[in-house]
């Protein structure tokens, strides 16, 4: 009877940890996917990675930062105040966006592939130490300006703030996925990405085209930004490196070009580093479940990657006729 009673516990202990770590991995796949977005809408249009946008990310967080701090004084409500602060950070991020392409991009659209790839490193640099000449180089304290509110749910646990979370994250999916295929700035994106030298010639502005596929990669970058802050309680200028890099790796796990792929690996990826954590973790009595959690991830990356090189939903939106 006993041993019964202890597979038993066994079982609802195990299960309990996927539910939470499930639910772990559904709030940051949702960051991101968001992210990964920017980064497929850009290749998709100019085959080129923008590892620049890691630090739109930063520069997001930490401007809505400094605009909440002062927000504080005005004794709104919580939501309100972050509300706002995103609010002013968008303006400044998305002219960010816009200058990025301008001038260290435009003139290498058709230049070495390596040209614009040392480029996209150098403005990353350049981007990450303006921020510590502005900041400082030490995590500032994101302020927690709402509540959070525990959810129990079949023995896991989950906050309002995520779920909001969650639920922003795939109403600007969803407002993004209408917009390039409803639209006429939609058939304009798509037409570019298949063959701009074409779109150009059936009258497609391809500079407007291009700057407002980096605008608005720029403010899903932003809006992922805070909640990464928000969900950590901390920001800092070099936290776009490693968020942009995963991120980036969820967009070619589920097929850069793609926006289904984008949506897909972000959240692929970000359940299969938290499921991975939080089994790893109890083994190693928690030594090695935070500290290899990427391994995981990384590691279906490669599988994915070896038997099927274009990603899980391919680049359709990549291809050139």
């Amino acid at each position: 009877m006993a041993r019964f009673w202890l597979v038993d516990a066994l079982e609802k202990a195990v299960l309990d940890i996927f539910l939470q770590q499930l639910i772990n991995g559904l709030v940051i796949g949702s960051i991101y996917a968001l992210i990964a977005l920017g980064y497929t809408m850009v290749y998709g249009i100019l085959n080129l990675i923008n590892f620049a946008h890691g630090e739109v990310l930063m520069f997001g967080a930490m401007i809505t930062f400094s605009a909440v701090n002062l927000l504080t004084g005005l004794h709104l409500p919580g939501y309100a105040t972050l509300l706002l602060g995103l609010l002013l950070a968008l303006p400044p991020t998305m002219l960010l966006g816009y200058l990025i392409e301008r001038i260290a991009y435009r003139r290498l659209r058709k230049a070495p592939r390596l040209a614009p790839l040392i480029t996209a490193i150098g403005m990353s640099i350049v981007l990450q130490q303006s921020a510590v000449i502005i900041w400082g180089r030490d995590h500032r304290p994101f302020p927690e300006v709402i509540q959070r509110t525990s959810i129990e749910f079949a023995g896991a646990t989950i906050t309002d703030l995520e779920i909001g979370m969650i639920l922003v994250s795939l109403a600007l999916m969803v407002g993004l996925l209408i917009v390039v295929e409803k639209t006429r700035l939609g058939r304009a994106m798509r037409a570019t990405a298949q063959n701009p030298e074409v779109a150009g010639l059936m009258g497609v502005n391809i500079n407007t085209v291009v700057s407002l596929t980096f605008i608005i990669g720029s403010a899903l970058a932003t809006v992922a930004g805070v909640m990464v802050a928000a969900n950590d309680h901390k920001a800092q200028a070099y936290m776009g490196t490693l968020v942009g890099l995963k991120a980036f790796t969820a967009a070619v796990l589920g097929g850069i070009g793609n926006l289904g792929g984008a949506v897909a690996g972000g959240f692929l990826r970000g359940v299969i580093e938290s499921v991975g954590a939080g089994y790893l973790g109890p083994l190693t009595n928690n030594v090695l479940g935070s500290q290899y959690q990427d391994i995981f991830a990384f590691l279906v990356l490669i599988l994915v990657l070896v038997f099927r090189p274009s990603g899980l939903l391919g680049e359709k939106m990549a291809e050139r006729a």
